[in-house]
């Protein structure tokens, strides 16, 4: 669980990156999708994902998924934008405030 510092810190770095990633009308039950994320996750540790118009749920309850099936943490979700966040297990990147 983030603190609001560790999460606004957290924002400050997302601003800084680009949506590589999107949910479309497949939404997020496709396991390669999935596995994807996992593995950006797992070597960026802070990623940012589009929820297209075609999506059948709404980007805080994409979060709100996507958070639940990888173990990850959500940031923000503004506009169509969500930006995850997950501890990296082998090499951690990213030094969150206490």
């Amino acid at each position: 669980m983030l603190t609001g510092k560790q999460r606004a810190y957290l924002r400050s770095l997302a601003n800084g990156i680009q949506a590589k990633y999107q949910v479309g009308k497949a939404g997020i039950d496709d396991e390669a999708f999935l596995t994807q994320l996992d593995l950006a996750l797992e070597k960026n540790e802070l990623i940012k994902i589009t929820v297209l118009e075609t999506a059948p749920e709404s980007p805080r309850a994409t979060s709100d998924a996507l958070c639940e099936k990888l173990g990850a943490d959500g940031v923000q979700a503004i506009g169509k934008k969500i930006v995850l966040y997950r501890k990296s297990k082998e090499e951690p990147v990213i030094e969150l405030p206490r």
